[in-house]
């Protein structure tokens, strides 16, 4: 197989990518209904990673309709798209990496993060999430949907397999490309606790799709 950039992945497949990610990625649909229930009540700013076309805000705008989110992608053409879905929603979107970007301290009440981190070598995962950990107010929470490596074997198979084709590639170090390298869910989890992520929970969705939940901070017991 060749590498594809990971902007050019996207924008070729634009019109095929919803109706692809809700009816052919197991856990999916439940997955973005999900998520909305999970973020804390009084939510008033989001911050959402790697958004594409914004599936995953429309449970939550359900939820939240004055929310301000502040959206992250690569791909010009699946912002656009969010942006025509939600015409009368506060929206700030950034086109970019999230990968290296500094998100500010305490900005936001909440992060999210839907079938996208899959495509990160672990440092990058785990410095990721130190900033969104140091972006988040006290009390809140980062969710995260993703697909999981079933074993170790398999995550340093495909680690090993997407260095080699960079390589073969000559692919430069900062050019993102489009290659599946997930963690396991106990390797995933480790890495939320190092950032400083407390109370990580597991919702086990369809498939190899898990539902990730992280506090800030321990809630104080009433």
């Amino acid at each position: 197989m060749e590498l594809e950039e990971m902007t050019a992945f996207f924008t070729s497949r634009l019109d095929l990518y919803d109706e692809h990610m809700l009816r052919e990625v197991p856990g999916c649909r439940a997955g973005y209904a999900r998520m909305a229930a999970l973020l804390p009540e009084g939510t008033a700013r989001l911050l959402d990673l790697g958004c594409g076309t914004g599936l995953e805000l429309e449970p939550i705008f359900a939820r939240f309709p004055a929310l301000r989110v502040t959206g992250v992608d690569l791909t010009a053409a699946m912002l656009d798209r969010l942006r025509a879905k939600f015409p009368d929603r506060e929206l700030t979107l950034i086109r970019g990496s999230y990968v290296g970007m500094d998100f500010g301290r305490a900005c936001y009440d909440a992060a999210v993060s839907f079938e996208t981190l899959h495509h990160l070598e672990p440092e990058e995962k785990g410095e990721l999430y130190r900033r969104v950990w140091e972006a988040l107010t006290p009390e809140g929470v980062y969710v995260e949907c993703d697909f999981m490596a079933r074993n170790d074997e398999e995550e340093h198979a495909l680690r090993a397999e997407h260095r080699r084709l960079r390589m073969e590639a000559g692919a430069g170090e900062v050019t993102l490309y489009h290659f599946d390298i997930p963690c396991t869910l106990e390797h995933q989890r480790a890495l939320l606790e190092a950032a400083g992520f407390v109370q990580v929970t597991a919702e086990p969705l369809e498939g190899d799709t898990v539902l990730l939940t992280a506090r800030k901070v321990t809630p104080t017991r009433g």
